[in-house]
């Protein structure tokens, strides 16, 4: 082990970050792991947690949620789960815990062992790391009992006969959805642009509708109807035009939001909530053992859950990943339609 640790830091809010060295932590509770990273994952709320304001994020702030990498040291509760050497993926979580020993963009991150998934040999570091955040969040969205409240996915799930319509299918958010709602059972429909259409079918997606077609609301709404439809995610694109899919529908189902559905959107008889995401941990702990801790790791040694989307690597070494982040965040925070 080295000893000395290169965090990603930043000072004040919207300012370039700086990597000074720090030592690399020898103390961990009950329920944490000590990671050698070896992949980090740049997502656009990364940006968003740099460049705003926001009232839960204190500085000096070390920033990032998606890595990958080597447990090194393990706390009691997760010797449980993980031991020493295992290969592992994993969100951190400084944005809520306020802890600089729990941001992603360093040497060494101390993660929650809950919010650690373990990883195949032949899965490389850069492909898991794309993981957590996207995988989490739609996870919260489709199987919290605050949202779409569905069953959880399982690599021997059988078919259910009702539908899950999967706004905005190929963000990465909504390719991790419609392989969670796929192993859950469920028909999923989804939308996107015509050139990644055979994307989200790789991916599960039973039914695909062009997002840019003028009728696409009329087009979902009708094959909603069609089927019993559990329920409406919208992971990308805009919250109006999804919840007005619902408000077509006769069926009126419920929609999940990734963003704040703003004044207006939301047509009179249809409900729709955002999937609120500053709570830290404790937020996630009703969906995490059954997804990130069960589905997960089997799905993956299995070779049944696709990475998605492909990492774009940043071609650097060592802490020069810190010092292109705000490049490399930028080009993340481009949604792919």
């Amino acid at each position: 082990m080295q000893h000395a640790n290169r965090p990603f830091w930043q000072d004040e809010c919207s300012k370039p970050d700086t990597i000074r060295e720090s030592p690399i932590y020898s103390i961990i509770i009950d329920n944490e792991i000590l990671v050698k990273v070896h992949a980090w994952a740049v997502n656009p709320c990364d940006v968003l947690l740099q460049d705003q304001a926001l009232p839960f994020i204190t500085h000096p702030f070390r920033p990032g949620e998606d890595c990958a990498g080597v447990i090194e040291r393990v706390g009691s509760a997760a010797a449980t789960t993980f031991q020493v050497g295992d290969r592992i993926t994993g969100l951190a979580t400084s944005a809520t815990s306020k802890e600089l020993k729990h941001g992603a963009f360093q040497d060494y991150v101390v993660l929650d062992y809950r919010l650690a998934c373990k990883i195949p040999e032949r899965l490389s570091f850069r492909e898991a790391s794309v993981f957590p955040l996207a995988i989490i969040t739609s996870s919260f969205a489709l199987f919290h009992q605050d949202y779409l409240g569905l069953p959880f996915p399982s690599v021997n799930s059988e078919k259910i006969n009702k539908s899950v319509l999967i706004w905005g299918g190929s963000s990465a958010v909504g390719s991790n959805a419609i392989q969670l709602a796929k192993a859950a059972g469920f028909h999923v429909i989804t939308t996107c642009s015509a050139r990644n259409f055979g994307y989200v079918e790789r991916l599960g997606a039973d039914k695909t509708f062009e997002c840019n077609n003028l009728s696409i609301v009329d087009d979902v709404a009708a094959h909603l109807d069609q089927t019993k439809c559990a329920g409406i995610y919208h992971a990308a694109g805009k919250v109006a035009t999804t919840c007005l899919v619902s408000y077509k529908s006769e069926q009126k189902p419920f929609v999940a939001t990734s963003t704040p559905p703003l004044e207006g959107d939301v047509p009179e008889g249809v409900t729709a909530k955002f999937t609120v995401g500053s709570g830290g941990i404790n937020m996630f702990l009703p969906i995490l053992p059954a997804t990130f801790g069960s589905f997960l790791p089997e799905a993956l040694a299995a070779g049944l859950y696709k990475v998605a989307p492909p990492p774009e690597v940043v071609p650097t070494n060592g802490s020069m990943v810190f010092k292109k982040h705000w490049m490399c965040s930028k080009e993340a925070s481009r949604p792919r339609r």
